[in-house]
């Protein structure tokens, strides 16, 4: 009998990992995180029901655990952001980010 793919394994690879790049967007990449895990929990249910047919069940497991990270770092991001929010409000936050700028052209 011949193996094949896990049918998201790719997909959920490269959302998890976009996931990670995203997180400092205001945590905006907890939306491809979500969707890498539920992605990757369907291909670990089809694999489990028949491993020996499925190749890359590795891509899989690699897959939900760069989604979980992505979760808890965007979550942590985006905690982190209401915190700023609430001490400085937003003008408080565009004046630290004026002084940074001015910091950087000198």
């Amino acid at each position: 009998m011949e193996t094949q793919k896990l049918p998201n394994a790719t997909t959920a690879l490269v959302l998890s990992i976009a996931s990670l790049f995203c997180c400092c967007f205001y945590g905006i990449g907890i939306i491809p995180a979500v969707i890498a895990l539920v992605l990757a929990n369907k291909d670990v249910k089809k694999y489990k029901l028949e491993p020996e047919l499925y190749s890359n069940y590795n891509n899989v497991k690699t897959a939900k655990i760069i989604a979980i990270i992505g979760i808890v770092m965007n979550l942590a991001y985006f905690v982190y952001f209401l915190v700023l929010l609430s001490t400085l409000g937003m003008e408080g936050i565009m004046e630290q980010y004026r002084i940074m700028q001015e910091q950087y052209d000198m």
